[in-house]
């Protein structure tokens, strides 16, 4: 079964830094794209960032130039370094496969908080 385990979150101050993990198992990792999602309440979950087998990224608007995903394939884990941290990057961050997350796949999330 496919599990993605995300792990990282916290309390931080705007303008400050964190690094997200997520570890999969179940799935032949080097063969999907990967992706960091976000949910705050109320809202449905949207793209962050995704990453091919191969590393090609790309980078949703609101967070270019200031996140950086990455994938360590022989581990079998997805990462996402975030500078510069805005209030409205508040939200529970996941990790699925892209470009169709598996409903299967949706682990607990991990919480980040900006605020002063």
């Amino acid at each position: 079964q496919v599990q993605f385990v995300e792990s990282g979150g916290g309390l931080v101050q705007p303008g400050g830094s964190l690094r997200l993990s997520c570890a999969a198992s179940g799935v032949r990792f080097s063969g999907y794209t990967l992706a960091w999602y976000r949910q705050v309440p109320g809202k449905q979950r949207d793209l962050v960032a995704s990453i091919t087998g191969g590393g090609s990224r790309n980078y949703s608007d609101s967070v270019k130039e200031r996140f950086t995903i990455s994938r360590d394939n022989a581990k079998g884990a997805v990462f996402l370094q975030m500078n510069s941290l805005k209030p409205e990057d508040t939200a529970v961050y996941y990790c699925n496969i892209y470009p169709f997350p598996l409903s299967t796949g949706w682990g607990q999330g991990t919480q980040v908080t900006v605020s002063s």
